[in-house]
């Protein structure tokens, strides 16, 4: 079907009025709502047949060579006071002062945090990332290009969530902030969501304030 140029000119613009964002590109980035970010993820039954999170997504990575992997490199950036290391060479954290915002709890300590996955890796892998080259996946792993995709977390909770998603778990504290997250990490990334996810992805928006989000595609 041809669209003559004004007329998608005016689609286009209809969809942003209505906070729908037109389909970007890897790189493009576009503001759409919490709700309609919800409603816009494609859905697909989850399949994790041949997950290898070892072998397919691989581990930290030190990607501009300064010796902090991408575990070090999130607690940097997020530490709210000057950060001890345990080497001469600063490459393993050792203290600082981080807030969990799955239960806004305050840590000094390196050791009482874990570096959580928004999106769960075996989540990602069943999503479509099964169908990813190995380098996106590993992009994936490690990325740090988006502040709400890897965060320090209290380590009992991000071991409690596991490779949960919102439809069976959420954290107990800031829900909503963790639901952007999550929908922005989906639809940054190209991923699907089941159908139950999808349900309650659409149904827990509809029950947080109205929100923007801005989403540059991976």
């Amino acid at each position: 079907m041809n669209i003559r140029p004004g007329l998608l000119a005016v689609l286009t613009a209809g969809l942003l009025f209505t906070g729908i964002a037109a389909p970007a590109d890897a790189g493009a980035t576009y503001t759409t709502t919490l709700r309609a970010a919800a409603r816009a993820l494609p859905v697909a039954a989850e399949n994790n047949v041949g997950y290898d999170r070892n072998r397919y997504f691989g581990g930290w990575l030190d990607q501009d060579k300064d010796c902090q992997n991408t575990r070090a490199e999130v607690l940097v950036t997020e530490t709210k006071a000057a950060l001890s290391f345990t080497t001469a060479r600063r490459c393993t954290v050792a203290t600082g002062r981080w807030t969990t915002t799955f239960d806004n709890k305050v840590h000094t300590s390196a050791s009482t945090v874990q570096i959580d996955h928004t999106v769960p890796v075996a989540e990602t892998w069943g999503s479509g990332a099964r169908n990813w080259t190995q380098a996106r996946r590993v992009a994936f792993y490690n990325d740090t290009g988006y502040a709400g995709a890897l965060n320090a977390q209290t380590t009992l909770l991000n071991q409690q969530k596991q490779a949960k998603g919102p439809e069976d778990w959420m954290p107990p504290k800031n829900q909503c902030s963790y639901l952007a997250q999550w929908i922005t990490v989906k639809a940054r990334w190209g991923m699907t969501a089941d159908s139950r996810e999808k349900a309650a992805l659409v149904r827990l928006a509809d029950q947080c304030p109205a929100k923007n989000l801005t989403i540059t595609k991976y």
